[in-house]
Order: C-alpha cells, then sequence, then structure tokens
C-alpha cells in the first residue's frame, strides 16, 4: 500500500512538468468514456454499464498496484476496453453517424407527433366523458375501437357518418328512443365512422345478464381485431373487450389506459392516420 501511494503521490509531483501531456491524456480519456457511457445507455444496455465501469476500476487498481504497468500501459488498456464495448454497436453508431445531420428534420418529427398525441389525448378524454355520463345514467352503448379491417357489410349496416369525436355527439346517438341508440357505434382514428351498425354475436356461454349488447361487444372482438366499450342498460356497468376477452367495472383510469392503447398502436406510434 505504501507503494501504491507513492506511485499516487508522484503523479501528482511530476504533474507540473508534464502537464500538457497528462491534460491532452486526460481530456481524450474523458471524452472517449463519455461516449461509450452514452452509446450504451441511449441502447438501454444497462448490464453492460454495470460491467463497464467494474472493468474501468479493476483496471485502474491493478495499473496502481502493478509496478510493471505505468500510465502509458493503463491508457492503452483503456482504449481498448471502450472500442471493444463500441464496437458491439457499430451499427447502431454509424446509423447515428448517418442521420447526424438530419436533426432539424427529427425535431419536426418529434413536434408532430407530439401534435398527435396531444390530439389523442383529446379523443381518449371525450369518450371517457362521454361513457362515464352514459354509465351515471344507465343508459346502454356499445362503442366499437376499429382498426380499419372491419367487414365492409357491419360498417354499411349503419349509417356512416365521418363526424369528429365528441362527449356530446356520443351522448346524443346512445340516448334512448335515438333512432341509432339500438346499434353499435364505430370509432376509427379521429372519426366516428358510423353508428346503429349491428355486429356478430358471440356463440360462447356467458352469465344471463349478458344481454344482446355484451354478446355483440364480445362476438365483434372474435371475428375482427378491434375492441369494444360496453356500457349496461340495467345496472350501468362499463366493460371493455379485448380478443374475446371481457373486463368489467371498468373505471376512469382503466378506460384511459384501454383507449391509450388502442390510439398508440393503431394511429399514434408512427404520427400517421389521426
Amino acid at each position: 500500500m505504501a507503494d501504491v501511494w507513492n506511485d499516487i503521490r508522484n503523479v501528482f509531483v511530476n504533474f507540473g512538468k508534464d502537464w500538457p501531456v497528462y491534460l491532452a491524456e486526460g481530456f481524450f480519456l474523458f471524452l472517449l468514456i463519455y461516449y461509450v457511457f452514452r452509446t450504451l445507455k441511449e441502447n438501454n444496455a444497462k448490464a453492460l454499464i454495470g460491467i463497464y465501469v467494474l472493468l474501468l476500476f479493476a483496471m485502474g487498481l491493478v495499473c496502481l498496484v502493478s509496478e510493471k504497468l505505468d500510465s502509458t500501459v493503463l491508457l492503452i488498456l483503456l482504449m481498448l476496453l471502450s472500442l471493444f464495448f463500441l464496437l458491439l454497436f457499430s451499427q447502431e453508431i454509424k446509423r447515428s453517424v448517418w442521420t447526424g445531420k438530419r436533426t432539424g428534420e427529427n425535431k419536426g418529427e418529434a413536434a408532430a407527433k407530439s401534435a398527435v398525441a396531444a390530439r389523442a389525448e383529446e379523443y381518449v378524454s371525450s369518450i371517457v366523458r362521454a361513457v362515464q355520463n352514459l354509465s351515471k345514467n344507465n343508459t346502454g352503448a356499445l362503442i366499437v375501437l376499429s382498426n380499419g379491417n372491419l367487414p365492409k357489410d357491419i360498417v354499411d349496416s349503419g349509417v356512416r357518418l365521418g363526424a369528429n369525436i365528441s362527449n356530446q355527439l356520443i351522448e346524443g346517438i346512445f340516448i334512448n328512443k335515438a333512432p341509432l341508440h339500438d346499434g353499435a357505434m364505430i370509432i376509427y382514428g379521429d372519426k366516428i365512422q358510423a353508428a346503429g351498425c349491428f355486429l356478430p354475436l358471440t356463440q360462447r356461454d356467458f352469465p344471463k345478464d349478458f344481454g344482446t349488447r355484451h354478446r355483440a361487444g364480445i362476438g365483434v372482438t372474435e371475428v375482427a381485431d378491434v375492441s369494444t366499450i360496453i356500457v349496461s342498460e340495467e345496472t350501468g356497468i362499463v366493460s371493455v373487450v379485448k380478443r374475446g376477452e371481457i373486463t368489467r367495472y371498468a373505471d376512469s383510469e382503466l378506460l384511459k389506459k384501454f383507449l391509450r392503447e388502442y390510439y398508440w398502436k393503431e394511429f399514434n406510434a408512427e404520427g400517421k392516420k389521426i
């Protein structure tokens, strides 16, 4: 340990003579290590970050303890270690270098996606508000969240609307004795595509309190990759259905999560369609 402390002291004693060299080496090492850390972080390689840190400390200790290894050898070892980690992500580094000139475009795309996300959040809030109001008034409702692959005969069985989403319109369509209240509403992205649509009924066995509206809300998810929201006319209970699986007693938080997954998957991920 005495030799180790002497080596450390000698570094600081000789620093005055060779400070430009030490400064250049330190700056180069700092940049190299920083770039490795940034590359690992950007590629979500948390385990490799820990390994890299441990190896850095291990090399430093070995060079301090060993009499045969000096600062030059340590510098070379650190360079080789860092280059090894960088080579693991050579393709990612190459991609970032080639796309570096398009930073302005990337910022524009990020802003566009942010705007799309804000609009999607408005739709989510409007639908949730409408569903909650319908539930409080025990007004039955069936809403299909479509991704554009519903059979044409289902869409054509109702009235095509192409209307903007609003909680007032959703509630108005499902008011008792309204012309379209018995059928299903189809939402496709930012539009209410159609209302009053007839859906195929599931043939599986369900409890007796599952009426035609529930059986239709489940059935359509069995024949098409869509999701549905159901409000019971008798109890006001809100249910959500995905791939034939129904979840009852959906509160506002579950509804928001359900709708956000729909908008993110189908419309928001690429900043298109909305």
